[in-house]
């Protein structure tokens, strides 16, 4: 309403957050083990459906733990979409591999399968599909070309924990997963990220790869290399108070979505998020594409909701125009992304948003359409 900011994104911390933090202050359980760790990462494996989670320090280290599970190194290439954030392509990179980008689809805006088996050469190692924005990638399809050329598959679904594909949780679809629990993210733990397998053998190494890469057995023995990539005890605590209330969580994104639905469907020049039959959609943040607007506008309207304090932010560059992958044009123009990245920004999406304030924040979007 006016007078009022509405940022894009507030954590939200209505549980047993404070709680936990202070009983790990109170014990002296602070760092990298504790009670809070083995809970979080139960819990955690538990909701998605999987055998195991393994806790690190963010989800960009969740990505460079799996890909490095996975045996990616120097003369691989992985597939991943070019319409992401940039820790997909750079955990690739981190391993001394090079990713391969693939165009997206128009709808849902995750990754093509049908780009991706073009892609494939036999450097091709696997394959990381992003669910973009809260919806689930084509996961089926993805996994079917990846068995046919050998390749494994990681989700990145740092910005979906608790999306569905057929039924079945993001983390639970393909070999291993990746999450983020960044500050803005579905749940928080400030900085934190987790992976998610059904793979005892791979939750071993990852856990190995995870400790500096220390002997599970043998005390100070480190038979490979590993990393300091660990999640603290105090993190963990609040992530399994913001766990406790995952359904309120994911309930009131898709609340947020319906009401902006509510307000912006059919709207002239306005394109809104997708839910495909065989998912559902988290919302981890409710998107408004300008269909009728070059970059320039879009940005000009999001200059001109900041004005009416309303905080957006513009869909992620794709990959292939960034100055560290300006090689990926080779794999061809990504029509789709580079449409989508010039006229998407996402809106103010988080638990606490009123229904009045998103009738606000749609009518203000409404009557800068006006202006462009």
């Amino acid at each position: 309403m006016e007078g009022k900011f509405y940022p894009v994104a507030v954590p939200v911390l209505n549980g047993n957050e404070k709680k936990y933090v202070m009983d790990c202050i109170d014990s002296t359980w602070i760092s990298s083990t504790g009670k809070y760790i083995t809970a979080f990462e139960e819990a955690f494996a538990a909701y998605c459906g999987t055998r195991y989670a393994i806790s690190c320090s963010n989800g960009t280290t969740a990505l460079h733990l799996a890909l490095l599970a996975h045996g990616v190194g120097p003369g691989d290439e992985v597939i991943v979409p070019t319409l992401t954030f940039i820790a997909t392509a750079n955990a690739v990179v981190y391993c001394g591999a090079k990713p391969v980008f693939a165009d997206c689809e128009p709808d849902t805006w995750n990754l093509s399968p049908a780009h991706v088996e073009s892609l494939i050469t036999p450097r091709t190692k696997g394959i990381v599909p992003v669910h973009l924005y809260g919806h689930p990638a084509d996961m089926e399809t993805i996994n079917e070309i990846a068995r046919k050329h050998a390749l494994f598959v990681i989700e990145d679904a740092a910005e979906a924990l608790g999306a569905e594909y057929r039924g079945k949780k993001t983390g639970s679809l393909a070999h291993c997963a990746t999450f983020s629990l960044f500050g803005n993210k579905i749940i928080t733990t400030g900085e934190g990220g987790m992976i998610t397998t059904d793979d005892e053998e791979l939750a071993q190494t990852l856990r190995t790869l995870r400790g500096q890469g220390i002997d599970p057995i043998k005390k100070y023995w480190f038979p490979v290399i590993g990393y300091n990539y660990r999640m603290t005890n105090m993190q963990a605590a609040v992530g399994c108070a913001q766990l406790e209330n995952i359904d309120w969580h994911i309930g009131e994104r898709i609340r947020v979505a319906s009401h902006y639905r509510e307000h912006l469907q059919g709207i002239d020049g306005i394109g809104l998020p997708v839910q495909r039959d065989f998912a559902k959609n988290v919302y981890w943040m409710f998107s408004v594409i300008l269909e009728d607007a070059n970059e320039a506008a879009r940005d000009r309207m999001m200059a001109l909701l900041k004005e009416d304090g309303i905080e957006t932010r513009p869909f992620f560059y794709p990959m292939h125009i960034l100055p560290p992958y300006l090689e990926g044009r080779e794999y061809g123009d990504y029509p789709v992304a580079n449409r989508i990245a010039a006229q998407g920004f996402n809106v103010p999406t988080y638990g606490g948003l009123s229904e009045a304030d998103i009738a606000y924040i749609a009518s203000k979007i409404k009557e800068r359409l006006q202006d462009l």
